[in-house]
């Protein structure tokens, strides 16, 4: 297991090891003292799980306030995800900046998604399956978004007309919004 260097402050993109046979493969997709070797030390209490039946198909920009920001661990099982991450940590070197990355079920790759920041991710394909571990458990008076198609971001996304829930098509731009989490530095 291995990070793959990121242009935004404290996040980890992770390589996994993966070992091959004739049967197929076997990965530890979750180890928590290698994870902690890599400068991962949270306490996940909560796994998720979302199935999209349609490639296009956008969920996000979501995260989670304070006192129940989250952090969050992806990976995708089946399928694939263009993986999208905004930076809202005032403060933070990398603030209001975003970053992709390409997450499927065949690169078995991880997106370690710190507190303080906004994620989505736009399928790739059909019938894609998405997993992720968080830190804190779901608070639905803490639960926040910001668009997706924010021109204050200028996010490339992969499509132009994606499949949005109605909730997701109503969250405001950023600049709407007085929702933003103070940066701190970090000992790793």
């Amino acid at each position: 297991m291995k990070t793959i260097p990121a242009s935004l402050s404290d996040v980890k993109f992770i390589e996994p090891s993966v070992f091959h046979d004739a049967r197929g493969y076997f990965k530890e997709s979750y180890n928590e003292k290698l994870l902690r070797h890599l400068g991962i030390h949270h306490k996940f209490v909560q796994d998720n799980t979302s199935y999209s039946k349609e490639a296009g198909v956008i969920r996000g920009l979501h995260f989670q306030l304070e006192p129940r920001a989250q952090t969050k661990l992806v990976q995708v099982i089946k399928g694939a995800i263009f993986d999208v991450i905004v930076d809202l940590r005032k403060g933070s070197p990398t603030y209001k900046k975003w970053q992709s990355f390409l997450l499927t079920g065949d690169n078995h790759r991880l997106l370690l998604v710190p507190k303080g920041f906004a994620h989505g991710f736009c399928t790739l394909v059909p019938h894609t399956i998405v997993h992720y571990k968080v830190d804190e458990f779901y608070d639905a008076s803490c639960d926040s978004g910001i668009a997706w198609d924010d021109e204050g971001f200028a996010i490339s996304w992969p499509v132009s007309n994606p499949i949005l829930s109605e909730k997701d098509g109503m969250l405001p731009k950023f600049t709407e919004t007085t929702h933003y989490f103070q940066f701190k530095e970090t000992l790793t």
